[in-house]
């Protein structure tokens, strides 16, 4: 891969100034139980909260236009462009700026997650795409990074040359079995003007991306990140949780700064499928079935940070407030919001896994 044009640029933190905000609108039946309505209505309050400090812009298709732009909130701007579902942040290009204010999109190779190895559906030909449709929306120069395979979640930037990864992910037979840890290492780094990108071993139990990074631990400034943690010894997530922490506290960043670690609890209750959950969906051949009992990967590590805001999941669980107030300390300046994510991860994710952001920059 030649990665010559990417010279200059870097992936930008979460917390930096951007212009807006992708997100996708969602049908997917298999994904989306009883017809998506329940998740139409929080990806709504989603775009609410996001839009009242930056542009949202959705993709929906055709058959779905007119029902997306009947439901946005006033200023989303709804795109035609198809999609197999609605995961923005790992199907959306990740984009990469430079001092001159430069940006492009990095359009990676999506494969449901897995591919023919550990795939969540059988087609994702949509997905692949529409990355690079959106650059040319935007008329965003887009880099061709296929035949990588990545997902936006499975990476997390400090804006000054720190990545974070999970082994669990990346290393995944359903990635880039082909490419060594340090073979993957150096895409990375050559696509995302990184130099050094740190491993956690694990992300949240159950998460079906293979334990993307952006469920377990995020930056909310250089040298500093919240980590997804719970005091129960009998929760595998305590033996996910330390070993990632003991990482952290053993690294250092691109800049040579030791890392602070702010835990993050999790709900104080696993969050299950329940009966009534599973009779909404609608699965096709090919697709990761659920199950009645089947423990979904809540974390309050999904948040999104826009201009303005911090949009923070809550699934009417005690530790709502806990995470709520944490993240309003470490965010000062910007206000929260509160948003009921359960019908979001019922869909098999958060927050974060539906939007991705545009960072600032100019059309090349």
């Amino acid at each position: 891969m030649d990665t010559t044009r990417l010279r200059g640029y870097r992936m930008p933190g979460e917390f930096e100034p951007h212009d807006g905000c992708l997100m996708i609108w969602p049908v997917r039946p298999g994904s989306w139980n009883y017809g998506g309505k329940a998740a139409q209505k929080a990806f709504c309050e989603v775009m609410k909260a996001i839009g009242e400090s930056e542009q949202v812009y959705v993709l929906a298709d055709r058959e779905h236009l007119q029902e997306a732009r009947a439901q946005v909130p006033s200023g989303v701007e709804v795109i035609e462009i198809e999609t197999d579902d609605a995961w923005a942040r790992d199907v959306g290009p990740t984009f990469v700026v430079n001092s001159e204010g430069g940006r492009i999109g990095i359009d990676w190779c999506f494969n449901a997650w897995g591919g023919e190895y550990d795939g969540l559906y059988a087609h994702w030909e949509k997905d692949d795409a529409a990355a690079g449709a959106f650059c040319d929306y935007l008329q965003d120069e887009r880099f061709d990074a296929h035949p990588f395979v990545l997902e936006g979640g499975s990476i997390h930037s400090d804006g000054e040359g720190t990545i974070l990864t999970t082994e669990a992910c990346l290393l995944s037979g359903g990635r880039n079995p082909q490419l060594s840890r340090e073979e993957i290492e150096t895409v990375l780094c050559s696509c995302l003007g990184a130099q050094k990108v740190i491993w956690l071993p694990n992300g949240i139990v159950n998460d079906e991306t293979n334990e993307h990074v952006d469920n377990v631990c995020a930056f909310v400034r250089p040298a500093e990140v919240v980590l997804a943690w719970t005091d129960d010894e009998n929760d595998p997530q305590y033996a996910f949780s330390h070993a990632c922490e003991q990482v952290l506290l053993q690294e250092k960043d691109a800049q040579g700064r030791a890392i602070k670690v702010h835990r993050l609890p999790i709900p104080s209750k696993p969050i299950c499928i329940e009966e009534k959950d599973l009779l909404g969906y609608d699965f096709e051949e090919g697709e990761d079935v659920r199950e009645v009992g089947e423990r979904l990967a809540a974390s309050y590590v999904n948040f999104y940070i826009s201009n303005g805001g911090v949009v923070v999941p809550q699934f009417g669980d005690p530790q709502d407030a806990a995470a709520v107030e944490l993240l309003g300390k470490l965010f000062p300046e910007r206000k929260v919001y509160p948003i009921d994510a359960k019908d979001i991860l019922l869909g098999g994710g958060n927050i974060h896994c539906i939007t991705q952001q545009i960072p600032r920059g100019m059309r090349q």
